[in-house]
């Protein structure tokens, strides 16, 4: 998520590093001498990123991993596709389409301003809750100031765990970055007042909601929104890791545990390469949410650059046509996901978020060679 994630890729110097290539367990075990190209993206990305990276992709009947540097420092034991991570602001999406469904059942209507669901949420400080649309939030167009949610560590309940509204009031402290619809703007403050929106139609804390509406109909068994409180990473999982690369030399620390309810619709989640993909497959091929608002989804305006939507983004890929998908970056861990209306899909991550210097365009080198490597 956007801590402080770049939301497009932007162009960074490739580190030079030490690091080994290793093959996946047996049941992902790729051929060495099988996507050679995306192996060498790969590489690249690791020597730029954390300690290890990993890559799984395919089409409707085919799948592959490719592992790269290691899961656990002072091991050579490789990431694997269905280890759990946190997957930052990829929650996004899944919440985006939970309100897409509420669009769909007629409970929320995109183009109503928010104050009609939520009156008085957002207001003050130049703020006019009238004039912002759901469509806004979910596009990150109503002018709402970009926010760091780990700022708000203070805030905490007695209990260490995080509210919506608490977050969303310190969110709002910062003032518009523009009217509303006339510039582009990333903020996690946008989701986090979506997640009220889906509490407040759908009577659930957010968690709930989504898990009930999203995670559970489409199986995806290693995916979790967990719930305010809850800590863990569930096992298998990829350990995260703070750290800085200068040139051939690199420090790693294990990730200080926090709760993930300070991120809550913004980037709680966590989930699995091999499940991501499944997930962005069944949205594009319009499983999740109606013809309709998959379009609706899929409407990237000149003010977003002509890339964003309606929680996710799109891709001109090499090989021709494009991609949609979503990227996210927390504590530990920096992802993305990327998927073709003919079916192909590619996740990849890393297990370290370098925030001064992400390997954004490493990592968008080897989403684009995953899925374009075998095309004719």
């Amino acid at each position: 998520m956007k801590h402080s994630e770049k939301l497009l890729p932007t162009v960074i110097g490739a580190a030079v590093a030490a690091f080994v290539m290793l093959p996946t367990a047996a049941a992902h075990a790729t051929p060495a001498d099988e996507h050679p190209a995306t192996r060498t993206a790969l590489n690249t990305l690791q020597a730029a990123a954390g300690p290890g990276a990993a890559v799984h992709a395919g089409d409707g009947t085919t799948s592959w991993t490719l592992s790269a540097g290691t899961g656990t420092i002072n091991t050579t034991k490789s990431i694997q596709s269905d280890e759990h991570f946190r997957i930052g602001s990829q929650t996004k999406t899944f919440t985006a389409a939970t309100v897409l469904q509420l669009v769909d059942e007629g409970r929320v209507s995109l183009d109503t301003d928010i104050d009609t669901y939520l009156p008085g949420t957002v207001t003050g400080n130049g703020y006019d809750g009238t004039r912002i649309t759901v469509r806004h939030l979910l596009q990150h167009t109503g002018g709402i100031a970009a926010y760091d949610p780990m700022v708000s560590l203070g805030l905490a309940e007695p209990d260490g765990t995080y509210k919506l509204a608490t977050l969303v009031k310190e969110g709002l402290k910062r003032s518009p970055v523009s009217a509303p619809g006339a510039g582009f703007t990333y903020s996690n403050t946008n989701y986090l007042i979506l997640g009220m929106l889906i509490e407040k139609l759908t009577g659930a804390p957010v968690h709930k909601a989504v898990t009930s509406r999203i995670i559970e109909p489409l199986g995806l068994a290693r995916t979790v929104f967990p719930a305010p409180g809850n800590r863990a990473l569930p096992a298998p999982a990829v350990n995260g890791y703070h750290g800085v690369r200068i040139g051939s030399f690199y420090f790693w620390t294990p990730v200080i545990s926090y709760d993930p309810s300070v991120f809550s619709s913004a980037g709680a989640m966590i989930s699995t390469l091999e499940d991501l993909g499944t997930f962005y497959q069944a949205l594009t091929a319009g499983r999740v949410v109606s013809a309709a608002a998959l379009e609706e989804m899929e409407k990237a305006p000149d003010v977003t650059g002509g890339i964003y939507g309606l929680g996710v983004f799109r891709t001109a890929l090499s090989c021709g046509g494009e991609a949609w998908g979503h990227n996210g970056g927390v504590a530990g861990y920096h992802s993305q996901t990327l998927v073709t209306k003919d079916g192909r899909r590619a996740s990849v991550m890393t297990n370290a978020f370098l925030g001064t210097n992400p390997p954004a365009q490493q990592m968008a080198t080897v989403l684009d060679t995953a899925l374009c490597e075998d095309q004719s």
